[in-house]
């Protein structure tokens, strides 16, 4: 096991990856509960989406563990499970069977361009100082999220954001859990974020703010309400609003997924010369985990940036990934103890994570102004729009431009250029 995972190469451990693995699933748990919910105001059933989200996250994770032998997990992405719901269901009015054959599409699509290595030479050719950008931005994004889900950070109508309330339950105990993981961590306490966590669950038990579970062992709700229907709504397909969903299902997963990616493996140390290796095996995992979870019955799956919670306390391979897979075979039957992973415990994971990944701010270079632009705005993009690909796109459209004002069109990958078109056509047409 040591030597088909290369444990020794990537000097890692059966400990290091075990704790990466409970940590990454603990931060990206809350799926479970939160993906149901979203697509059941679509109209689907939410117990059946609650086992197609498990089951699609088992065999993403570990498709993704074995092929590829990266430290990441795959499941449903947020973002694109409330386009399905508000935007695509609700909004124009398309069916969610429909919805869930235009899933399934984009997912066999995604698969032929991984076959052909069309998704992995665009990664590669996107520059070193954009990867960087890519992988703080993310980093930033990830802050916010925690952030907001602590109600640290809340909506406010005349600044847009604001300081929330904190000395409101939920907020102070992810205070507390945020204080304690840092003073962990910066202790070098091998597994403090998990440790956070776990230690965050347990005092918003005692001071009763998380609800002990009645009971343990849950029911596995049945598949059928949702299985298999992406095969009967082929013929309604072929309309001009349904083929644009489509087309927009592939662009913003395309391009949330090569940023995730990008900064985890660059987090991990895979990224070698501006290269990650066997990207073409995770890519396909991941186009391959989106047409298996259309079947089942849900949205498209993504490569989630939870997983670098993982990374961060080191997680290294692929076995990772089977641990994480493991944890949602077992979170099948163990449903009711979900509840207790509250966004208050996981927001402190997602704060230092996101901290420890704006590291890589620091790898960009801030002595050139052709650079600095297209990086920053790739950065601050991504938390101000809540997307990974709107980042991307700032920074895709501006990054040969700013170049090619500079008359070095030369030193521009050829796919960059058609990168930085084809974001100019979405947000025409589409966005």
């Amino acid at each position: 096991m040591k030597n088909f995972f290369g444990f020794t190469e990537r000097n890692t451990s059966y400990k290091q990856e075990i704790f990466a693995g409970l940590t990454t699933f603990l931060s990206v748990s809350y799926i479970l509960v939160v993906n149901p919910l979203i697509l059941s105001q679509a109209g689907m059933d939410r117990g059946a989406v609650f086992t197609a989200t498990a089951l699609t996250a088992i065999i993403g994770s570990l498709l993704i563990g074995l092929l590829a032998n990266y430290p990441i997990a795959i499941a449903p992405s947020m973002g694109l499970n409330s386009f399905f719901t508000f935007s695509v269901v609700i909004g124009m009015g398309i069916e969610w069977q429909v919805a869930l054959t235009g899933v399934f599409i984009a997912g066999i699509i995604f698969m032929i361009l991984s076959l052909m290595k069309i998704r992995e030479k665009i990664i590669n050719a996107i520059p070193e100082d954009l990867k960087h950008a890519i992988a703080a931005g993310i980093g930033f994004f990830i802050a916010f999220i925690g952030f907001k889900n602590a109600g640290i950070i809340v909506a406010n109508p005349d600044t847009f954001v604001s300081i929330g309330d904190v000395t409101s339950p939920g907020t102070a105990l992810a205070l507390v859990g945020l204080i304690i993981t840092i003073i962990m961590l910066v202790r070098g306490v091998n597994g403090a974020i998990f440790y956070g966590m776990a230690i965050t669950t347990i005092i918003g038990m005692l001071v009763g703010l998380i609800k002990i579970p009645s009971s343990i062992i849950g029911t596995i709700p049945s598949l059928e309400p949702t299985f298999g229907a992406v095969f009967m709504n082929f013929d309604a397909i072929f309309t001009p609003e349904v083929l644009a969903v489509i087309f927009t299902f592939l662009f913003v997963a395309f391009f949330d997924t090569a940023g995730a990616l990008i900064a985890l493996t660059s987090q991990a140390g895979i990224m070698k010369n501006n290269e990650i290796p066997k990207i073409g095996r995770a890519l396909l995992a991941d186009s391959s985990a989106a047409s298996i979870g259309a079947i089942l019955g849900t949205s498209t799956p993504a490569t989630s940036v939870e997983s670098s919670s993982g990374i961060a306390v080191g997680g290294r391979t692929g076995f990772t990934s089977i641990i994480i897979a493991l944890c949602f075979a077992i979170a099948l039957f163990f449903s009711p103890v979900l509840a207790v992973i509250t966004t208050e415990v996981t927001a402190p994971a997602l704060i230092i994570v996101g901290a420890l990944m704006a590291m890589d701010i620091r790898n960009v270079n801030w002595n050139r102004i052709e650079i600095v632009i297209p990086a920053f705005l790739t950065i601050i993009m991504m938390p101000l729009t809540s997307s990974v690909a709107m980042g991307l796109a700032f920074g895709f459209i501006l990054y040969p431009l700013s170049l090619l004002a500079q008359k070095r069109f030369k030193e521009v990958h050829p796919i960059m250029y058609v990168l930085c078109l084809l974001f100019i056509l979405y947000f025409i047409f589409i966005a």
